[in-house]
């Protein structure tokens, strides 16, 4: 895998990590300008990198915790199949699985949760709606009501 120039790198880490903290102080839209910024820095093809991975990430996460499920999706879903290591990362699964409830995509969520869930430490749903994992459990047998257990 190639490296992005330590210059570029750090231009895009202080970037995402403004982001962060504008979307830890629920500014999100402020905090979306700033990963799409650190987009605008990848070198074309853009997806090939490792940063993209957690830019696309980052931009979903923030699309979701706003509310705009559609665009969560979609920078979510880029991550997932495009990205380095985007498959197989259980925060990225959940985060799209969520969405795709929200959005009224039962089946997509359910494969997106039962793979989140599978792969990911159960720390994964602590700030979570529970409601997800109540979903989850009416779909798969081996999963227990979440509600009920906590």
């Amino acid at each position: 895998m190639k490296e992005l120039d330590d210059a570029i790198y750090e231009q895009i880490r202080e970037l995402c990590a403004g982001g962060d903290a504008l979307a830890d102080g629920e500014y999100y839209e402020e905090a979306l300008a700033c990963y799409w910024k650190a987009w605008a820095l990848l070198p074309p093809p853009a997806h090939d990198w490792d940063a993209a991975t957690w830019i696309l990430g980052a931009i979903g996460d923030a699309e979701f915790l706003r509310g705009n499920y559609a665009a969560a999706r979609d920078a979510l879903q880029d991550a997932v199949v495009y990205c380095p290591d985007g498959l197989g990362n259980p925060f990225l699964h959940m985060r799209l699985g969520e969405a795709q409830y929200e959005l009224g995509n039962r089946e997509r969520a359910a494969d997106e949760l039962i793979r989140a869930y599978a792969m990911g430490d159960p720390d994964l749903w602590a700030d979570e709606d529970p409601k997800y994992l109540d979903y989850l459990a009416t779909v798969c047998a081996d999963i227990e009501n979440y509600s009920r257990l906590h």
